[in-house]
């Protein structure tokens, strides 16, 4: 675990921007402001865009949820979940984990997914934000989370999982990517493999660059040149890790073995291997463990997360910050579990 130097000091203030500060920094009525946030007809263009600016400089949200604020003291008692995608079953797991902690609290967990998309983060942030949830569990993908400072120095709470926050200092709950990653390398190369690959995601995702820092690292150390290591990136689908896997093992001096970085790429490369007919020559260890992995032939071996307590601890954070916690922001590593099921352990052919 370690602690991030600043401390969380919020505001004095904790008042948000209203209609009527938007109206007199614009200089127009409180109906005015209310027509132009709900994009009714009936206000100038000109005026439209001065009431835009006035709201953008104030930083002030729509707020839908106004009735309930009332009749909950402030609270809506919902938190806004958003996640690559509430698809793949990390995701599912982090939701229903979360879910589980807060729903005792009688705190209602709304999620989205992310698409790995930087503009859809911020809109579907600024849409939370809109609905006044109590607080935000976050799985960044845009270059800085700067842009939510305004609301987090107001006091809302959030977390950040799987990718530390860039821009801003706020609790995050991650992975130990690197480490996990080396530990897979290590054990490739202990069953006496120096004909390695590396199959990664996108390189704009931090875990992504992590696990290759991990792996080519952990090659480094046991004296494999790493130049010369066949690395494949930007596989974010199964296709496209199949495809490249296929390429790889089809090429003249194909590798023994095969890191693939997360789930769907280690779904790819399984197929990969089954279709050249190489399951049980070619060694691969995977980045997520899945549903199943030890029913394949032979098993799939894993550098295994634990989602369930990724989510616990975010859950846990979160109604610390909801209930008056102001200490310095924390960043907790959750380690990672090597799972040998027999796809990891092949030696390469004489």
């Amino acid at each position: 675990m370690t602690t991030m130097s600043n401390r969380y000091q919020p505001e004095t203030t904790k008042n948000r921007p209203t209609m009527r500060h938007v109206a007199a920094l614009a200089g127009v009525g409180i109906k005015t402001v209310s027509r132009v946030m709900n994009d009714e007809p009936g206000v100038s263009e000109a005026t439209r865009q001065r009431v835009l600016g006035a709201s953008q400089q104030l930083n002030y949200q729509l707020d839908m949820a106004a009735g309930s604020l009332r009749r909950a003291g402030r609270q809506t008692l919902s938190i806004g979940l958003l996640l690559p995608s509430v698809s793949n079953p990390f995701s599912g797991e982090i939701h229903r984990a979360l879910e589980d902690a807060l729903t005792a609290r009688g705190i209602a967990v709304f999620a989205a997914s992310l698409d790995d998309d930087p503009e859809r983060e911020k809109a579907l942030v600024a849409a939370f934000l809109g609905r006044r949830v109590d607080g935000l569990v976050l799985t960044p993908i845009a270059k800085s989370q700067s842009y939510v400072i305004p609301e987090h120095s107001r006091d809302l709470p959030m977390v950040f999982i799987d990718r530390e926050p860039v821009g801003i200092e706020a609790d995050a709950v991650v992975t130990d990517n690197a480490v996990g990653a080396a530990r897979a390398a290590a054990h490739l190369i202990a069953r006496g493999h120096t004909k390695l690959a590396y199959l990664g995601d996108r390189t704009d995702i931090q875990t992504a660059r992590e696990r290759r820092r991990g792996f080519i690292e952990e090659l480094g150390r046991a004296g494999i040149p790493t130049s010369v290591v066949p690395v494949r990136e930007g596989l974010h689908d199964e296709e496209s890790a199949r495809k490249a896997a296929v390429e790889l093992l089809s090429s003249e001096d194909p590798p023994t073995a095969i890191f693939s970085s997360q789930n769907l790429v280690t779904f790819g490369v399984m197929r990969a291997l089954k279709e050249l007919g190489v399951s049980r020559k070619v060694a691969l260890v995977g980045f997520d463990d899945f549903t199943l992995a030890d029913m394949m032939d032979p098993g799939i071996t894993v550098i295994a997360q634990h989602p369930e307590r990724i989510g616990k601890l975010a859950a846990g954070r979160l109604l610390a910050r909801i209930d008056g916690d102001y200490s310095a922001p924390t960043t907790y590593v959750v380690p990672t579990e090597l799972i040998e099921r027999g796809s990891g352990e092949l030696r390469p052919a004489r």
